[in-house]
């Protein structure tokens, strides 16, 4: 019986805890985790921290051994409750889009800091005319609105407000100056007059000749509450499996309406391909704005055009590889794309054949990574290495210094590292997996923990995908899908738990190329699991639950008006017609001259909530190379919760998604059919000084 044990251990974890409804919701899983971490602790007292997961039950267990995991775990459980997360200050994002016969969509953000009963305003600047409220009774239900009977021959200024908060109307300049709390005025958005009838936000580029825009990432470089895009344009390029000459790698920095910030050239002395410039945009100082970060060398050029190091160096050879020279490490300033800071990069290459080759493959193999190592503020973490040797170092950039904060390394002699050898995939995950308040890293089959020790090693081996969310809501903690290359193990593709690697399920296959999950099926609780190399889909107990899976497995699109998600693979968006078990497409984006990127991984720009309400929305290029068009749904739905950029295993997931093999973002909680709401998350607001209460949203 578990019901009586779960009981005494709620009374445990909550003496001492402040007894709010977020607290209550946090301590039920943790005291069904801890009866699940006490019933898989082996009698020797481990908890398969190393070697192959295969996921048995002991059939019995020493008192001693646990006694001790239960302290620990109530350790753990009292520490997490206390530290909030510093995350972005958002504005609204209000997104408007014509759709024709005077309707035009309107979307918005609730903030992870809203009160759950908010209710916003609507208004609409015809022309000249005066200020039309759209609504007679405050918007509780939804965030996002239909208007009608717009006359779009002339331009139509919107703007959405939070009830409660203090503001100024400027409506005779045509818009409203709304400054709440958070510093931000009201957002607005404006739809010109004549404006198409199209799905997507246009971007402008100053693309060099010769390049294609490939990765994109988000963050707000100027502080002024919305998204500024940092796009990696790219010109000749190759896998380090080939040799060949490449050209520089080119980062460039716009605003939504299409402004041009900067660019930032990183030179002849740096290689282009998808394994070799890893870059991370996120606030890494909390100042309010974010900095963008990356590996650089002699001859990188920032965004005032001052030149890195000697910028006369050349270190590549005729063959193309570059294996000679310093690496650096540089922060750059989001808003001007200034060097900040450059400091060596490590680990340094060394010796190239200590990585597993001696013609340069392995030794320039790079993940990144932010993770929020100390529960609290973001750390960057720039990596090393997989297939062999793996090395993950952590820095912190705050108040004006750069700091090393550790180094995991699987062979520099520490007992139990060489386990983490060839463990690596061509992505990574950051969430925490132990609930400890701290992020550790899922570094392919392994998880290296926050204080920069191995937290397990599975020894399942390497991988092109994996992916971190709470897949199986009925089980305590988070899980891995992942796949694995020639596996040495019946388990080329399996669901693991996230803190220990334990095997909860899997299937045997040779090789797997790629793999996915998500919820299609509202028939069958948790996300459904498949991949390139098996047949069938499988929901999240391993129940095999159609002979017939999704043609792709590529990545995934909150699109449509329900909590399954969508099929996104190329320039298409299909819905999954489960009683028929084929797709049935919502979106063919290359109807409007876009294209995908990096060849038959076929990935967008960029596929993150990043406008308008919960929903996702996907970065695509124009097939010229001219333009990044930013497609946005436009189908109402009546569910309502927090923009999953205030999640903070999403916002990570935004960070690393450009990283190698590009891999769809995951929540920290389950998003699907039959889900809980979310809690409200515990964050607090970078650069956003304490406000009194009489200036904030009152919770009702």
């Amino acid at each position: 019986m578990i019901i009586r044990p779960y009981y005494a251990l709620m009374g445990t974890l909550q003496t001492g805890c402040e007894s709010s409804f977020e607290n209550i919701q946090w301590l039920h899983k943790a005291a069904l985790y801890l009866l699940f971490f006490l019933t898989t602790t082996t009698r020797e007292g481990h908890t398969h921290a190393g070697g192959l997961m295969i996921g048995t039950m002991p059939t019995r267990w020493d008192a001693r051994c646990r006694v001790s995991a239960a302290i620990a775990v109530l350790l753990l459980a009292t520490s997490s409750l206390s530290a909030a997360r510093q995350m972005e200050n958002l504005g609204r994002g209000l997104v408007a889009v014509n759709l024709g016969e005077g309707q035009v969509y309107l979307g918005w953000r609730l903030l992870g800091t809203d009160p759950n009963d908010v209710g916003f305003n609507l208004y609409r600047v015809t022309g000249d005319s005066e200020p039309l409220k759209l609504n007679d009774e405050p918007l509780t239900q939804s965030t996002n609105y239909i208007d009608t009977g717009v006359d779009l021959s002339q331009s139509n200024a919107y703007c959405v407000e939070a009830i409660g908060r203090a503001s100024s109307h400027d409506w005779r300049a045509g818009m409203l100056a709304l400054p709440g709390p958070d510093g931000h005025t009201a957002s607005c958005a404006t739809l010109p007059a004549g404006a198409p009838v199209q799905p997507y936000l246009s971007i402008p580029l100053l693309t060099p000749d010769g390049y294609t825009p490939n990765d994109a990432s988000v963050g707000d470089l100027d502080g002024d509450g919305e998204y500024e895009i940092v796009l990696h344009q790219t010109g000749r390029s190759h896998d380090n499996a080939h040799s060949g000459m490449t050209d520089p790698p080119i980062f460039e920095a716009y605003k939504l309406d299409g402004t041009f910030l900067w660019r930032i050239d990183l030179g002849p002395n740096i290689r282009e391909g998808a394994h070799y410039t890893q870059f991370m945009v996120y606030d890494l100082d909390g100042d309010g704005k974010a900095e963008f970060a990356c590996k650089t060398a002699d001859g990188t050029v920032d965004g005032l055009g001052v030149c890195i190091g000697d910028a006369n160096a050349y270190y590549c050879q005729s063959n193309g590889y570059i294996l000679d020279g310093p690496e650096y490490l540089t922060i750059f300033d989001g808003a001007t794309g200034a060097a900040l800071v450059t400091t060596d990069y490590l680990p340094p290459r060394g010796r190239v054949s200590d990585w597993g080759d001696s013609y340069g493959n392995r030794v320039d193999r790079f993940l990144a990574c932010v993770a929020y190592l100390d529960g609290e503020r973001p750390s960057l973490v720039m990596c090393r290495g997989y297939y062999t040797r793996a090395v993950l170092a952590a820095w912190n950039w705050r108040d004006g210094e750069l700091t090393h904060v550790w180094t995991f390394d699987s062979d520099d002699g520490t007992l139990g590292n060489r386990d983490y050898r060839g463990q690596g995939n061509h992505n990574l995950s950051v969430a925490d997996v132990d609930s400890d308040g701290k992020d550790e890293i899922i570094y392919g089959a392994c998880a290296i923990d926050d204080d920069g020790t191995g937290l397990y090693c599975s020894g399942l081996g390497h991988g092109d995908a994996m992916h971190l969310s709470d897949i199986d809501p009925d089980r305590p903690g988070l899980e891995v899908w992942g796949i694995h290359e020639s596996p040495r193990h019946p388990f080329g593709a399996n669901l693991r738990d996230a803190a220990t690697g334990q095997v909860l399920w899997g299937q045997q296959a040779d090789d797997i190329g790629r793999g996915v999950c998500m919820d299609l099926d509202p028939r069958y609780r948790g996300y459904e699991c498949w991949a390139s190399g098996i047949s069938g889909l499988y929901d999240c107990t391993g129940l095999r639950i159609s002979n017939t899976k999704p043609s792709t497995c590529n990545m995934g699109v909150w699109w449509d008006g329900d909590l399954l998600r969508e099929i996104l693979d190329g320039t298409t968006i299909d819905k999954w017609d489960y009683l028929n078990s084929k797709t049935a497409r919502l979106l063919t984006a290359r109807d409007y001259d876009v294209a995908s990127n990096n060849g038959t991984k076929a990935n967008p720009c960029l596929c993150a909530d990043i406008l308008g309400d919960w929903r996702e929305e996907v970065i695509w290029r124009t097939s010229d190379n001219q333009e990044l068009r930013i497609f946005t749904t436009t189908i109402p739905t009546d569910t309502r919760f927090y923009t999953l950029m205030h999640d903070p295993v999403y916002r990570l997931s935004i960070a690393w998604q450009n990283v190698a093999y590009n891999q769809p973002a995951h929540t920290g909680f389950y998003l699907g059919e039959d889900m809980t709401a979310p809690s409200r998350p515990d964050i607090i607001l970078a650069g956003v000084e304490a406000q009194d209460e009489s200036d904030t949203l009152e919770e009702n």
